[in-house]
């Protein structure tokens, strides 16, 4: 079976011949005329049967939910396909669809007519969709990927999309005008189509490659990268920074391993409840599996504590290097998605809910500021928010408030009972320049976890409890990030302006270009007094015009460059060569200093991570 299926406000059609012998039988044929409806057009195929027929309209009611609309239209539409089935069993499919979806205003067009018709559909990111549904769209064929319970039981989810506005109000996702929000109109297209697989290479994989920060690698599995040293050290610079970050709110960091035992009793818990593609190991009789995050290791450390209310909040924390999660081969793609990944995870065990929804509040403004400080500013990325809808009536003034927060509308996905372990769940997502969405920073509302890891603490009567537990990630994967930045600079470059990094991840900061050899001496001792200032300063002491010099640390995108000649080297201020303003300007050593400690106030730092001299690097092939 075929369909294509659209959100409408209107139709409008006209029977205008019978086609067929078999054809429906109408008196005095009439023009038709529906608003604000779901039309599907749809074309029974041989073969089809009534399991393809509850099938689709399960799949037709599911997304009429989504939307919120209650008014169905079957449309019979034989040009869908070249492989029919008979009329009369068509015809009674028709029937049989039309038959269960009762709940809903349905009705259908005649079956075997010609129609004229006019149609308007709306412009929001579910309106159109279509799909093949056959007896076999439910199986799992050789070549795919077998899928636990779990993950078929979450494509069952039943579940609603809105749009949430700051001022709380509360909008069909077919309803809202996305005009002022295109970003946050292809989130919701991204999301509610639920399609991952990428079909050409982003931006940031030429760009990753070409400023030797990462590359794939072939001698491994898909989705785990090489990190060249310039990659290293902005990795590491990231993971220092966050890692402070979490530290300063009160995080406690911990380290745990990176695998476990799958039949331990609280991951079979899990694992019976919860979708997951990990990595398997048999070893000496036990059956292991590689952490997709940090949870289960600081749950099993928790459960080891003694708490009383009077702890808690408590929080734990650690930078995995690395979760590993098999993610399906078709959506691995440069820094974006990977299946080895560097995470900074936080959770904070809460005595309560109002005490959860308290902390989680602390957490969106520690990740608002987290990725601000990365590189990535608000106007990046657009939210998305999910929750049940016994935690939204419970909670509106809350969810509202981080909403508020953001300052502008965001995505909703409301579910109808509670699926996963947790009520809320909250993201930041990156919008790449291919349309697709990456989630950075994040927060959930865990209340199955402490009884599953057996964790408790005795409450103001003295009475043990299980605490909520919240999933932080401040910034989502490193690895993450450095995708964000990447693609950031590719639409910088491809709208004219010049890429950057934030001056404190730049892994050359300063370099410094001598016109000859006789200046090599002063070269060398300005390096000296400028890395001594905790700044990353290299040589570029190759046998090259100075021209080329100078276009080669354009290309590195290195913000200061000073050219040393006989002025430069008899005078008392630098002469500096700002990449990003274009300008040539003279400061004093003092005044230069403390131009780039202005830019990287708070900063963790690191030495160069390359030899000093340009002439002693070996050059990358890539």
């Amino acid at each position: 079976m075929r369909i294509l299926q659209l959100h409408c406000d209107n139709i409008e059609y006209t029977p205008t011949k019978k086609e067929i012998q078999s054809a429906e039988d109408i008196e005095n044929p009439q023009t038709q005329r529906l608003e604000e409806l779901v039309v599907v057009f749809v074309a029974i195929e041989d073969g089809d049967d009534s399991s393809v027929a509850q099938n689709a309209i399960t799949q037709i009611k599911s997304s009429m939910e989504k939307i919120g609309s209650k008014k169905l239209l079957l449309y019979p539409y034989a040009h869908l396909s070249s492989n029919l089935a008979k009329p009369s069993i068509a015809i009674k499919l028709l029937k049989e669809m039309e038959d269960a979806a009762s709940e809903l205003e349905v009705s259908h067009s005649p079956f075997g007519w010609t129609k004229s018709y006019k149609i308007q559909v709306k412009g929001h990111p579910l309106a159109e969709s279509s799909k093949v549904v056959t007896k076999d769209s439910a199986s799992v064929k050789p070549d795919e990927e077998l899928t636990s319970d779990a993950l078929k039981g979450e494509s069952k989810i039943r579940s609603f999309w809105k749009i949430l506005s700051p001022d709380g109000t509360m909008t069909n996702i077919g309803d809202f005008n996305f005009a002022k929000y295109p970003k946050l109109e292809i989130l919701a297209k991204y999301e509610s189509a639920k399609i991952r697989k990428v079909d050409q290479p982003p931006p940031h994989v030429a760009l990753m490659k070409k400023m030797g920060i990462a590359d794939y690698e072939p001698a491994s599995d898909s989705g785990n990268m090489r990190f060249y040293p310039n990659g290293r050290l902005i990795k590491s610079l990231i993971e220092r920074y966050v890692t402070d970050r979490v530290k300063e709110y009160g995080g406690y960091e911990v380290e745990t391993p990176i695998m476990y035992d799958s039949e331990h009793p609280s991951m079979v818990s899990y694992f019976n409840r919860f979708p997951a593609r990990q990595y398997n190991i048999d070893s000496e009789g036990k059956k292991l599996f590689l952490r997709f995050a940090a949870c289960f290791g600081q749950f099993l450390m928790a459960n080891q504590y003694q708490l009383s209310y009077k702890n808690l909040p408590y929080k734990l924390y650690e930078l995995t290097r690395y979760s590993f999660r098999r993610e399906q081969s078709g959506e691995l793609v440069g820094l974006r998605r990977l299946r080895a990944f560097t995470m900074p995870d936080c959770h904070a065990f809460c005595k309560d809910m109002p005490q959860a929804i308290d902390e989680i509040k602390v957490r969106f403004d520690l990740s608002q500021s987290v990725l601000k400080e990365l590189g990535i500013d608000e106007t990046d990325y657009d939210m998305a928010i999910r929750f049940t809808e016994d935690f939204y009536n419970e909670n509106k003034s809350s969810i509202e408030e981080l909403v508020k927060k953001h300052g502008r509308p965001v995505l909703v996905e409301m579910w109808k009972e509670k699926f996963f372990y947790f009520v809320l769940k909250w993201e930041f997502n990156f919008i790449d320049g291919l349309g697709k969405a990456s989630a950075l920073s994040t927060d959930q509302i865990d209340v199955e976890n402490g009884n599953r890891y057996g964790i408790d603490f005795v409450d103001e009567n003295n009475v043990k409890q299980n605490p909520i537990i919240l999933h932080n990630s401040p910034s989502g994967a490193i690895e993450r990030i450095i995708y964000a930045l990447l693609e950031k600079a590719a639409k910088d470059s491809h709208e004219g302006r010049k890429p950057q990094f934030p001056l404190w991840l730049a892994p050359t900061q300063v370099r410094i270009i001598p016109l000859k050899e006789e200046f090599n001496t002063f070269t060398e001792s300005l390096s000296d007094k400028i890395s001594a200032s905790d700044v990353r300063v290299d040589i570029d002491d190759r046998n090259e015009s100075i021209g080329k010099r100078i276009r080669e640390a354009e290309k590195e995108w290195i913000r200061y460059i000073l050219v040393i000649g006989e002025k430069e080297a008899n005078s008392q201020n630098l002469s500096i060569r700002d990449r990003q303003t274009g300008d040539v300007r003279e400061l004093s050593f003092d005044d230069f200093i403390n131009e780039i400690k202005d830019q990287t106030k708070g900063k963790p730092f690191t030495g160069l991570n390359l030899p000093k001299y340009l002439s002693k690097r070996p050059n990358l092939m890539v």
